[in-house]
């Protein structure tokens, strides 16, 4: 069976704003939520399939991705959720605890359900170099984790009875009023620890370090955030674990700068092979490469490399590398050096005589770009 587009399933407009997307959502979480719909699997799967679509439409990189490709675009991204996931990941909707039916209907929406908890995220920074960045990378890193002591136990938590959930009677003047939260003893999950092996902490978890192995697409750029789901910290008692985020640091390049997916290098060559014109060698991702300073190049001129950039992150073909020409003047010369430029300087040929065809720096500037 075919997927159901993600505006469709929220039942809003592709211009939908982020708050029209976050109330759609919360409407269909309340009517398809498991606990007002005891037993009923057409609900369950409506309850995930919106929380999918949330997922993706609330999210501003996602919903790129979604609206240029459609679900095509979405593979490895979104999908394959489950019902702890939901209910971890989008608490903020329903105020905090996941439950919308705690603060709507009292908590009587079907006895309390104690949900598993949810391991916390690791962040780490990675240093990569340029070429690492343009090409890809296979890296491996250690990464100390929080991982499940062996022999620790738990028990049924005393102060919500295993339900994950207190509950608080008010006494108004229209009568009782019945709220729940979730329990801030055990954290929603119901079970507590009865037995703390040595060297963990109080939720039975230990350190570990690991080595974890990570594919570095490439096209990524500084300052980006990595994702690998489930390997951050482990949940107390076999709740799913947290995701470990890559931020992404970029090692400066020696003679080379980004600007986008193509790479930039400032050659600087003298007036004398500007004039005749010369074979020089250039630094480029894939090693050094000869290129041809044609006769009469001016300065500022750009020459373009094509493909010999960086690969785009969503498969947009290769950048170039772009070759600033820059003419040196030297700042001394000597007494001989002077004579000739001088004995040159009566030339009408050294004197500027810029064509219709010769671009200026507003109009290089512009072909750049």
């Amino acid at each position: 069976m075919a997927k159901r587009d993600y505006y469709e399933v929220l039942g809003v407009d592709r211009g939908a704003s982020e708050t029209e997307i976050k109330k759609a959502y919360r409407k269909l979480a309340i009517k398809y939520h498991p606990d007002k719909n005891d037993g009923d699997p057409e609900a369950e799967e409506k309850f995930k399939e919106a929380a999918e679509a949330y997922e993706v439409l609330s999210n501003k990189d996602k919903k790129e991705r979604y609206d240029r490709f459609g679900h095509d675009g979405m593979r490895g991204a979104s999908g394959g959720m489950n019902m702890d996931d939901i209910f971890s990941q989008f608490g903020d909707i329903f105020g905090g605890s996941g439950n919308p039916f705690e603060s709507f209907f009292g908590g009587g929406g079907g006895g309390g359900r104690a949900r598993r908890r949810k391991g916390s995220n690791l962040r780490i920074k990675l240093k990569l170099t340029l070429e690492e960045m343009a090409k890809g990378a296979d890296k491996k890193i250690k990464v100390n984790r929080l991982v499940s002591a062996e022999g620790a136990t738990f028990k049924t938590c005393t102060s919500c009875q295993g339900t994950g959930q207190v509950r608080k009677v008010v006494n108004t003047m229209l009568g009782q009023m019945v709220s729940s939260s979730t329990c801030p003893t055990c954290g929603g999950s119901g079970q507590i620890v009865e037995n703390v092996p040595p060297g963990a902490n109080s939720q039975g978890l230990e350190p570990k370090e690991e080595i974890i192995s990570i594919k570095i697409p490439a096209g990524v750029s500084d300052g980006m955030q990595l994702s690998m789901s489930g390997k951050g910290n482990e949940a107390p008692n076999g709740g799913a674990a947290g995701d470990l985020l890559i931020l992404i640091e970029e090692i400066e390049h020696e003679t080379l700068k980004r600007d986008g997916n193509n790479v930039v290098f400032d050659l600087y060559i003298s007036f004398i092979d500007a004039a005749l014109g010369e074979d020089v060698e250039i630094p480029t991702l894939d090693g050094k490469v000869k290129i041809k300073i044609a006769p009469g190049t001016q300065s500022g001129k750009v020459l373009r490399l094509r493909g010999k950039g960086i690969k785009d992150l969503n498969g947009y073909g290769v950048g170039d590398q772009l070759i600033h020409v820059n003419v040196w003047t030297p700042k001394t010369l000597t007494k001989e050096e002077k004579q000739a430029l001088e004995n040159l300087k009566a030339s009408k040929n050294f004197k500027p005589n810029p064509g219709k065809n010769e671009k200026g720096f507003f109009e290089r500037m512009k072909e750049y770009f």
